[in-house]
């Protein structure tokens, strides 16, 4: 039995994105922009699937603009911003444990005279309220928080601190990069807090290829970010990948229909894994662990991608950390100060509405068993 257990990295698509998928592939692949009755009928499947996004951000569905995938939204989120912003403020806040999405975008800002505070999280991975509103000033112009990390499952209090920043910075911007955080954390765009809120299919058993951005009401105006022929009302302009879209509104409408099980499911398997991990001598448990899918573990003294390599002759899938930074050592837990033995033999686990206590019962036994081949060596 194959026990995936990489789902922060990606997830299978559902049953019910893969139809959506094939039937846009087959059937509705008209350009939703021309003005026959093809065209019609691609059109009302967009709306749709629009509509099944928006429902479960709990957002208005004309606030929600389709993009290529999180990273895309978040890049648009903090450029977008600072060119609406102009000359108003040169400051920035954001995390030292955020997604490279975010990071590698704020370091071209500072390359372009912008000054960026990175706020340092606690041993849990956590950052608090008052750490953020202790960094606020009177030119901040961008706030930009991760909903969950996507190493430790530290959960960031967005709805407070969002509420810290508009009243000290009433100008200023509040982004959250969501990703790992969708359909997992419940929470409704239009009373979180934050301006810009960025999701992605892929991590909801939704297709790779599509995301989407929040845009706030209270934004007005709000710079494009891609120019062309005026599809997504003008702010992302580039025919509609209307496949993906329709596989992520179809993944979107059946996890919320399923999430209050789903999110207690994962909760429990969870606690289980972490326990039956503390079990075996060795095993270091790091972070939070506040979301119900992802859990940082580590065996010290032995490189990650040992431990990977053995797990997976077991047929056991997990990841190094953050999928997307391969090769360099996780910038999250270096944030957190641990020791360099756990951060250089950490590795993650992370479960989806699929994942099965039989799967944790099969990384269990072969964590175990990896120890114990690692010592007789």
């Amino acid at each position: 039995m194959i026990a995936y257990l990489d789902n922060s990295a990606t997830t299978k698509p559902c049953p019910e994105a893969v139809a959506a998928m094939v039937e846009a592939l087959e059937e509705s692949w008209a350009n939703p922009s021309a003005l026959y009755r093809l065209g019609g009928d691609a059109a009302a499947k967009l709306r749709k699937a629009r509509l099944q996004v928006a429902k479960a951000m709990g957002a208005e569905p004309n606030r929600v603009f389709f993009t290529a995938g999180g990273t895309e939204a978040d890049n648009w989120a903090i450029f977008s911003t600072m060119e609406r912003m102009g000359k108003r403020g040169k400051h920035i806040i954001t995390t030292a444990i955020e997604h490279h999405a975010v990071l590698h975008p704020m370091k071209r800002l500072e390359a372009m005279g912008y000054r960026v505070t990175y706020l340092q999280p606690d041993t849990l991975g956590r950052i608090s309220v008052e750490v953020l509103e202790g960094a606020l000033e009177k030119d901040t112009v961008l706030v930009s928080m991760m909903l969950v990390n996507n190493e430790t499952g530290a959960v960031m209090p967005i709805r407070e601190m969002a509420k810290v920043v508009h009243r000290k910075c009433p100008e200023a911007i509040f982004h959250t990069d969501a990703v790992q955080g969708f359909l997992k954390i419940p929470f409704q765009a239009k009373t979180l807090g934050a301006d810009l809120i960025s999701v992605s299919s892929h991590k909801v058993h939704g297709p790779k290829g599509v995301g989407a951005l929040y845009i706030s009401p209270r934004l007005k105006s709000f710079p494009a970010f891609l120019l062309g022929g005026g599809q997504e009302s003008g702010l992302r302009s580039g025919t509609e990948a209307m496949p993906a879209i329709c596989g992520f509104g179809a993944a979107c409408e059946a996890g919320l229909a399923a999430w209050k099980d789903d999110i207690a499911r994962e909760a429990a398997l969870r606690d289980f894994c972490i326990a039956k991990l503390q079990e075996i001598p060795g095993v270091v448990i790091s972070g939070a662990h506040d979301a119900p899918h992802i859990i940082s573990a580590s065996i010290p003294g032995v490189p990650t991608q040992n431990t990977i390599n053995l797990l997976q002759d077991r047929e056991v899938f997990v990841s190094a950390g953050s999928a997307c930074a391969k090769g360099h050592r996780s910038h999250v837990l270096e944030a957190m100060k641990l020791s360099p033995a756990v951060i250089d033999g950490s590795f993650r686990i992370s479960l989806s509405r699929f994942s099965t206590q039989d799967e944790i019962e099969q990384l269990v036994s072969a964590v175990a068993d990896t120890v114990l081949q690692l010592r007789k060596t």
